[in-house]
């Protein structure tokens, strides 16, 4: 019988993706601050999160790595947290006491669940993942920029259930408008070389507050860009928009 695979979008990046009883907290975001918004309710706390078995972490910018949060909320710092290096630091800082050092196609395991670093690409050091467990498989994007190496995911893992990509194409206006994510027509190209059974997108709803977005950042906000190209690139893929708090199970 195939081992039931899940994804529940909490806000922005942070997913929770379980695989029958496994539970994946990605790129944890409980929190706000002067420059960054959720732009969308946060479908969950901390305190309500249950048992995880493991979080992982793509790179250090604040909302991706709400350490702050998981402190104050009580989360359990023996959980395994899996992480670049640069995580790994603030990690063990916070408290942290398993922190799995992963880079580019390295891997560790919590129990039944492989953890692979992936390449990635943003303003700062970022990995990949893909998560695999019970013969399924996740690739999580974080918000990386589409890099070349990404195309190798398919040789090397197989069928890909389900991907799950950032779409905004951030940009940020004091560096020239330099890129640092992927756009909808780049996750959509990528999307089409993962050929997943179903892509959920992501990091897209985030925002700077009204001068943070005149000063600071440019971005796309409407996940319907992303679903319109895969549409048109990868027609077979079963591309779903979810609410937070929404959970989608992939067949």
């Amino acid at each position: 019988m195939t081992t039931t695979l899940s994804a529940t979008r909490i806000g922005h990046a942070c997913q929770l993706i379980e695989f029958g009883d496994t539970r994946v907290l990605t790129d944890p975001w409980f929190t706000q601050q002067a420059t960054y918004y959720p732009g969308e309710p946060i479908a969950a706390s901390v305190e309500t999160l249950g048992r995880i078995d493991a979080v992982v972490i793509s790179h250090e910018h604040y909302d991706h790595c709400d350490l702050d949060a998981l402190v104050a909320g009580g989360f359990d710092l023996g959980t395994p947290l899996i992480g670049p290096g640069t995580v790994a630091g603030i990690a063990r800082a916070k408290g942290f006491r398993d922190v799995r050092v992963v880079e580019a196609w390295e891997s560790t395991t919590v129990g039944e669940l492989t953890v692979t670093a992936t390449p990635g690409r943003h303003g700062v050091h970022e990995v990949t993942f893909v998560l695999q467990a019970d013969g399924r498989t996740v690739f999580f994007g974080g918000d990386s920029l589409r890099v070349p190496e990404l195309d190798r995911i398919p040789e090397r893992f197989g069928q890909i259930d389900l991907a799950i990509l950032p779409t905004n194409g951030l940009c940020v206006r004091q560096m020239n408008h330099e890129q640092v994510v992927m756009n909808a027509e780049q996750a959509a190209a990528l999307t089409a070389v993962l050929r997943p059974v179903m892509a959920v997108p992501h990091h897209y709803a985030f925002h700077s507050g009204q001068l943070g977005d005149r000063m600071l950042t440019a971005a796309d906000r409407d996940p319907r860009h992303y679903a319109d190209e895969v549409a048109r690139l990868a027609p077979s893929v079963d591309v779903r928009l979810v609410l937070p708090g929404t959970r989608v199970v992939v067949p």
